[in-house]
């Protein structure tokens, strides 16, 4: 019944917009042409969630007379910044409950709201139905348009295998691999005997690092097998997986196109942006991007064009889309690069293109769309769109690189972000760039992706830009969740980094432990010190201390570090007050000058949206997050992408606090927590049994990425705690172990995989 009143809304949908949609089909490039049904802009329905949705629809406000959006959303979404700010003449559409099989991956329901709200365009962002060829044909069928490739580049490029067949045909450069679908873990296992070890096991119809898993050897291979293709499933209904040799230390280059088909020649006309480096990753999703790439010599890059090229002329590409390679490029060697994917739509990171060539994509698709081919700033006779300058992005996710990157819910209060000055001057030649899907107050649910904004900045140069972000982040407050915004602050700052070295390891191999927190050097721990003796000076909240009296400033709290700070009329004197006798040659004291704060570069409360601080340190300003401050009298701060508690005491306080201990730390060795909040998906072990240290016990599935928790210690299993499919909060302890002999002692926490 339901089935058949689909078709036949897919029918009248067709019929009624048959009209309509024979306005699109114009073989003229110019706007005069273009007419509306009954005067009134097109509706572009965009069938996604978040931020993509306010990038859209921030397009099409800039051309009001032709296009409007229309917003569709789940129950989990109501109150999201994205539905609040819809402004077309349609009220945005709840399309059904928080899971996205349910809402957002329901094409029956999309295909009924096309109709309801007469959308003459379909817009599928990334994620979700973007690379889904039937959803594409569907569409079209619809006689709706499909803002996006025509279904069969969806269908051939977005399947991995066959993207892979026709790049060997266009004569691209692939990655060594099975060329064939997996059918068991014993197959895997056999074809690794040719292809030797690291490989990856990836979903054939995936992307964006779901359903990827890099494997050393066969246990790794095993237990990753079973979660790609659940997680290939979970995210895109289709659970067939591929192997193919992983390349170590490779960089990641990835070529932004724009192609339409000409309306003079009926040919294909392919734009092609200047690279994009982005090996900055974790868990295989990109977390830094860059334009241009530091490490592409000319050379390479012209090889890499003309094959980009001559693969969007053999699939016959429309609308946006990217050519992934992998790099190789051993010192004093010649570079080489092999053909990744292409992914069938809007990629994340398209603002860094849109900035270093002053163009804008989703304007681009929706004439390509329309029929009237590239608008004017795309054409171009170089092979590479012109650009200039360098821009940068930070993904900016909520999840915990304490805890290897694991997914973290909750609301998000205190949550300010960067002023946006991109908005107020697109042209401009330096901005940050907001774009973002939450806002203060904002709750982050375990349904979606983690992805909070999207982070940019574009300058003259690459080491403007990079400190321009960093700086950003500098200014970005975000509390209620953990977040990655610090990692990235590391990551920028160091060295490395700066220097242009950023292979796909980059992660692996400067944090070979985990990232830890961002490190402070010694210099740069004496700034915060003044930093936040200024802050608290001038709120006059020390009612002991007296005019030009040092402040104890302990970064860490009671029991870290201890600098005396003496402020002064135009300079500071900062010591590292020493703990120990190896600690003494860092005692030295320095002389900080201070520019004069003005009461309103200085405002800091503890009010709602008064977070930050803005100070001057040797004539260079610095930006001081103090979230809150606690009974105990500490402080949260952070600075530099550094946050910790901070404790301000006159001297005699200092000298009396030192004597006291610190407290005793719990003794965990016994429980086994969640380390996020998920769903308990399935026991490796029952009660009663032995386990050993880095066994695996249960996964814990979050924001459909699949976790192993291992033990931390030998034991004996004896409680499950939680039942299977039931949820789990962060810290809620899963399973209580005993000791299998009196003396075990291991205290170490569990850990995930």
């Amino acid at each position: 019944m339901w089935q058949r009143q689909v078709i036949r809304n897919s029918r009248s949908l067709q019929t009624r917009l048959a009209a309509k949609a024979r306005c699109f089909s114009s073989t003229s490039s110019t706007l005069q042409q273009f007419d509306t049904p009954d005067g009134k802009p097109f509706r572009v329905m965009v069938a996604n969630r978040g931020e993509i949705v306010q990038r859209i629809q921030r397009t099409c406000t800039q051309y009001p007379d032709l296009f409007e959006t229309v917003v569709v959303h789940s129950t989990a979404d109501a109150m999201a910044p994205f539905v609040a700010e819809a402004s077309g003449s349609v009220k945005p559409v709840c399309i059904g409950p928080a899971a996205a099989s349910q809402s957002y991956l329901n094409v029956d329901k999309i295909l009924q709201t096309i109709e309801q709200t007469g959308s003459h365009m379909v817009h599928p962002g990334y994620g979700f139905l973007s690379e889904n060829a039937d959803f594409a044909k569907t569409i079209t069928n619809a006689g709706v348009v499909w803002l996006g490739p025509p279904p069969h580049a969806v269908q051939e490029m977005g399947d991995k295998l066959r993207s892979k067949e026709v790049a060997v045909d266009a004569g691209v450069t692939v990655v060594p691999g099975y060329e064939g679908v997996l059918e068991s873990v014993d197959q895997a296992l056999e074809v690794v005997k040719d292809i030797g070890y690291p490989v990856l096991l990836k979903a054939a119809a995936g992307g964006g690092g779901k359903g990827m898993r890099i494997c050393h050897n066969d246990q790794d291979l095993k237990e990753a097998y079973g979660m790609a293709k659940s997680e290939a499933k979970s995210f895109f209904s289709d659970d067939r997986l591929l192997i193919e040799k992983y390349i170590v230390n490779p960089h990641h280059i990835e070529f932004q196109v724009l192609c339409s088909r000409n309306p003079t020649t009926n040919e294909i006309d392919v734009v092609v942006f200047p690279e994009r480096e982005c090996s900055i990753q974790r868990r295989n999703q990109k977390v830094i991007e860059e334009s241009p790439s530091v490490l592409l010599t000319e050379e390479s890059r012209q090889k890499m064009v003309a094959q980009v090229r001559q693969l969007c002329k053999t699939v016959g590409y429309e609308s946006a889309g990217t050519i992934e390679f992998l790099v190789e490029a051993p010192p004093g060697g010649e570079q080489s690069f092999y053909f990744l994917e292409m992914n069938t739509r809007l990629q994340v990171e398209h603002p860094i293109s849109e900035a270093v060539c002053g163009v804008d994509l989703v304007k681009g698709m929706l004439w390509i769309g329309a029929g009237w081919g590239l608008p004017e700033e795309f054409h171009t006779n170089e092979p590479i769109l012109p650009y200039k300058g360098h821009a940068i992005e930070a993904r900016i996710y909520a999840e915990d690189p304490l805890r290897g990157f694991l997914p973290s819910t909750g609301p998000l209060r205190p949550y300010v972000e960067p002023v946006d000055t991109f908005k107020a001057n697109p042209t401009a030649p330096e901005y940050t760039r907001m774009d973002s899907g939450v806002a203060n107050g904002h709750v982050v649910t375990p349904f979606y992706d983690p992805m909070l904004s999207k982070t940019i900045y574009y300058a003259a140069d690459r080491p403007t830009a990079v400190e321009g972000l960093a700086t950003a982040l500098d200014q970005y407050i975000i509390e209620g969740v953990q977040h990655n915004a610090r990692l990235v602050n590391a990551v920028l700052r160091h060295p490395e980094f700066m220097a242009g070295n950023t292979p796909t390891s980059f992660l692996e191999t400067h944090f070979p432990d985990g990232f830890q927190g961002v490190q402070l050097s010694l210099a740069k721990e004496e700034e915060m010190a003044v930093g936040v003796a200024m802050i608290e000076s001038f709120k006059n909240e020390l009612t002991m201390s007296k005019p030009g009296e040092p402040l104890m400033v302990q970064l860490g709290g009671m029991f870290g570090k201890a600098f005396k700070v003496t402020l002064g009329e135009e300079t500071a004197t900062v010591q590292y007050i020493t703990k120990t006798p190896e600690e003494e040659e860092n005692g030295a004291v320095r002389t900080v000058s201070l520019s004069q704060m003005g009461k309103e570069g200085a405002t800091v409360d503890y009010q709602p949206r008064k977070y930050l601080a803005e100070v001057s340190l040797d004539n260079t300003p610095r930006f001081i997050q103090v979230v809150s401050k606690e009974a105990t009298g500490e402080l949260n701060v952070q600075m530099y992408g550094a946050n910790m508690p901070v404790l301000i005491e006159t001297e005699r306080e200092y000298e009396l606090s030192s004597h006291m201990h610190e407290p005793v730390k719990q003794d965990t060795t016994d429980i086994v927590p969640s380390p996020m909040p998920g769903t308990v998906m399935s026991y490796a072990v029952q009660e009663g049994d032995l386990v050993e240290d880095g066994q695996e016990l249960c996964i814990v599935e979050a924001m459909k990425m699949q976790n192993i928790i291992r033990s931390h210690r030998k034991g004996v299993v004896e409680a499950l705690l939680v039942k299977t499919g039931s949820s789990v909060a962060a810290d809620e302890v899963i399973i209580k172990l005993v000791p299998e002999t009196d003396d075990e002692e291991d205290d170490a926490p569990a850990k995930a995989a």
